[in-house]
């Protein structure tokens, strides 16, 4: 086996290809007998990334591109997602968690990937989000 796995893939703003492209890096982390746990955390954020970034960041447009970047070791799964959107501020969403809000679906993606990964980071222009995920708590 590897001593780490290190990929870019380029995706249209496409599911189909967004689901691939999950699939591939699921099948990647399961070579480092990732237990089920943190295979379920890695599939739902990375999906909710990925759609991310098609639906709302390149706005399903054809000609734009998803960018991804990852890297998998014995001890973390390192990814980015990077779309051709203009970006937007992450702060702006609001808590869907706060009782006015509980009806409304925006933001819930996001509270997902910070409750399961150990780290959620947006670039500046907030159209790269960075999900890290350890094998052991830390």
């Amino acid at each position: 086996m590897p001593l780490k796995i290190y990929r870019e893939l380029e995706i249209g703003s496409d599911f189909f290809q967004a689901k691939q492209a999950e699939d591939e890096i699921v099948a990647a982390a399961g070579a480092y007998n990732y237990g089920e746990e943190v295979i379920f955390a890695l599939r739902l954020s990375l999906e909710e990334a990925l759609s991310n970034a098609i639906r709302h960041g390149n706005v399903g447009d054809a000609d734009k591109r998803v960018h991804i970047r990852y890297a998998i070791d014995a001890d973390r799964i390192d990814i980015t997602v990077r779309d051709e959107g203009g970006g937007f501020d992450p702060a702006s969403i609001p808590d869907p968690t706060a009782a006015e809000n509980l009806e409304n679906p925006s933001g819930r993606g996001i509270m997902l990937m910070r409750a399961y990964m150990n780290k959620v980071e947006y670039n500046p222009k907030g159209n790269q989000v960075r999900l890290v995920k350890m094998h052991r708590a830390g």
